[in-house]
């Protein structure tokens, strides 16, 4: 039986490819359901090559334009991130692929849970944000949680089969675009090298992340919700052939890892047909072409992102999501030229300083966290 699909974010570069394995298994799968934000003219031929029920534009400005591109075809048409968030619940979805970037991903990924949905997620925002509601709404829903993120996944498929405690998680790190710039050098960076990310092939969003290593701190909060360690047992460790994709430690001593060319179809065909695994039509794995894999300790002076995240995570409540508020705007007035590149982690340094801070929050205090960041730092770097 076909597994019905919602996939959220379906332009962006994990929407993209997972549409490439729903392709390569047009057996198992059936998209039902594609979301984009405002990339419509996209959206439009998605929903014709994979025959969907229904398509949400969230940015309701293309609405018309996507309505009547699909005016000839029995696709409904519906606008708005609400839109977005009930498609997800839908009764006719069996899993739900969040492809979605930043804090929109949040509420659909909840409002899937509680209709007991499989969540395939790639938005790490969710548990950034809000992991202690939302892993308590999956286990109290018994909704699974599998995660895309190469890291996550690396964990997940070291941990099945295993009966022992874990001793610590050990999370690798590219370094991203800017790993051989020196420190002093960070000043004078454009968007343009902050793009050229040397292995993964991403969106513009995550790749700055991936620079500034917020991406990274973001993973080490969503590896805590996700497989229950605390903190003080999550390392990071930087490994610049992006090989080893993440690593597990036993009690014992035993390391676990999982290796593959960095190709984010491999996570996401694992999260869509766990327990099994896709028979895919790709070249092996070449060890003697990859002889030297090397690792080294985090530049924490160079990447004080990483740290500002593990203290999030230390204080919880709202402090993850008023850095991920901040680090959204920031990033986006990065991208359009309106702020240097050191401002990035200036503004979340000052969205932490000056927001409030609620201890334990509900949804209806995440967003106002979120909305409180973003107002912050929309004033610190004078953007309209």
């Amino acid at each position: 039986m076909k597994q019905r699909v919602a996939l959220l974010g379906s332009t962006g570069s994990i929407g993209v490819q997972t549409l490439d394995i729903v392709r390569e298994n047009p057996d198992r799968f059936e998209v039902v359901t594609l979301t984009a934000n405002h990339r419509w003219e996209e959206l439009a031929h998605q929903a014709i090559e994979f025959d969907a029920d229904s398509v949400v534009i969230a940015d309701e400005r293309y609405y018309e334009p996507l309505r009547e591109a699909l005016a000839d075809y029995p696709v409904k048409v519906y606008a708005g991130e609400d839109a977005v968030a009930q498609c997800a619940a839908a009764s006719n979805i069996d899993v739900v692929v969040n492809a979605l970037v930043g804090y929109a991903g949040l509420i659909p990924t909840v409002r899937a849970i509680e209709q007991g949905k499989k969540i395939a997620l790639a938005n790490k925002e969710t548990l950034v944000v809000g992991g202690e509601v939302v892993m308590e709404l999956a286990m109290r829903h018994r909704a699974p949680i599998i995660p895309i993120d190469s890291e996550h996944s690396a964990i997940f498929q070291c941990l099945i089969g295993e009966r022992s405690p874990l001793e610590r998680l050990i999370i690798t790190c590219s370094g991203g675009s800017l790993r051989d710039l020196p420190r002093e050098a960070l000043a004078s960076v454009t968007p343009e090298q902050a793009l050229r990310h040397p292995q993964w092939s991403m969106g513009a969003k995550i790749t700055i992340d991936s620079s500034t290593l917020v991406n990274k701190g973001f993973e080490v909060i969503e590896a805590r919700w996700l497989f229950g360690v605390e903190a003080e047992r999550i390392s990071v460790i930087q490994h610049p052939q992006s090989i080893v994709h993440s690593m597990v430690e036993f009690k014992d001593g035993a390391i676990k890892a999982q290796l593959g060319t960095p190709d984010m179809r491999v996570p996401i065909s694992f999260a869509l047909m766990y327990p099994e695994r896709a028979e895919r039509k790709c070249e092996n794995f070449s060890f003697a072409d990859n002889p030297t894999l090397t690792f080294a300790e985090v530049d924490r002076v160079k990447y004080p992102a990483l740290d500002i995240a593990y203290d999030c995570l230390r204080r919880g409540g709202t402090a993850a999501c008023t850095m991920n508020g901040a680090n959204e705007v920031a990033v986006a007035a990065f991208l359009a030229k309106q702020c240097g590149y050191l401002d990035i982690v200036r503004s979340i340094e000052y969205a932490l300083q000056k927001a409030t801070f609620v201890a334990h929050p509900t949804l209806a205090d995440y967003a106002e966290a979120d909305r409180e960041s973003r107002e912050l730092v929309r004033n610190l770097l004078k953007i309209k």
